[in-house]
């Protein structure tokens, strides 16, 4: 058999593995069109900025109150379906494992992530509008790699741990994402409402402090007897310790930096 046969039996074989529930949602029967959106999404961060040059920016701001209040809506809906879900299902948060039955929870629980998995291709939008602003200084590296990293992490959970212990991060998430789309929906409302956005630092603290959460959470799990596969229990953890430093380091220079600059 050629390498090239190996492969493709390899790749055949992984698929086949995943949740048979999700196989005609959409986006999830292969991960080809997520790979071109992420190629079109990285694409579109060289070609852009050079179109940008010669442009005035973009004001957008009927689009961003509409767009960011969107996502305060999807958020607060996808908070209660986790919630929910997980609550009704005896979830216990301490060992979690996937439901794949049919049952209408195990299915509710499947659809949420499904949600989430395409809230976070929505959000590729959040770099769209930065860069035609004129905001490139915000498009950092943490940023590209959240936004982009999080697609990959939510194919792979939908496609094979549409539940169980996964839930978890998402949860915590989408209820920051309330706060941070709502900040962000007030903001771009116009300069008036600056007097009101005085708690942006705390946003950062709060995503610092699910991070931590989901550390301890995931920790916990790899720990315990738990059929919950421990191969994404590793990568979840090895993520949010990678989420921690970078929003540590953003954190400390944004903040604290300004801060010790203003004492002096």
């Amino acid at each position: 058999m050629s390498l090239t046969q190996r492969i493709t039996e390899t790749y055949h074989s992984i698929l086949a593995k995943g949740d048979p529930r999700v196989e005609s949602w959409l986006l999830m029967q292969s991960p080809l069109p997520c790979a071109l959106i992420l190629l079109a999404y990285f694409a579109m961060l060289w070609i852009v900025p050079k179109a940008m040059e010669s442009r005035k920016p973009f004001s957008l701001k009927p689009v961003l109150v509409v767009y960011n209040t969107a996502l305060v809506i999807l958020s607060v809906y996808m908070f209660y379906e986790f919630r929910m879900a997980s609550w009704l299902s005896g979830y216990n948060y301490l060992c979690d494992p996937v439901n794949y039955s049919n049952d209408p929870l195990a299915i509710r629980m499947a659809n949420v992530c499904w949600w989430y998995f395409f809230s976070k291709i929505i959000e590729l939008l959040d770099t769209v509008f930065f860069i035609l602003r004129k905001k490139n200084n915000q498009v950092t590296f943490l940023h590209v790699y959240h936004h982009s990293t999080m697609i990959v992490n939510w194919w792979l959970g939908v496609k094979f741990i549409a539940g169980g212990q996964s839930f978890f991060l998402a949860m915590c998430n989408c209820l920051v994402h309330v706060l941070m789309y709502t900040y962000y929906a007030l903001s771009a409302l116009g300069p008036h409402m600056q007097k009101y956005l005085t708690w942006k630092k705390y946003l950062t603290q709060v995503q610092l402090v699910q991070f931590f959460m989901v550390l301890l959470h995931t920790g916990v799990n790899i720990f315990v007897d738990c059929s919950f596969p421990k191969g994404f229990d590793y990568a979840v953890f090895l993520y949010a310790v990678s989420m921690v430093l970078l929003f540590g380091n953003f954190y400390s220079k944004a903040y604290r930096e300004k801060s010790s600059k203003h004492r002096v």
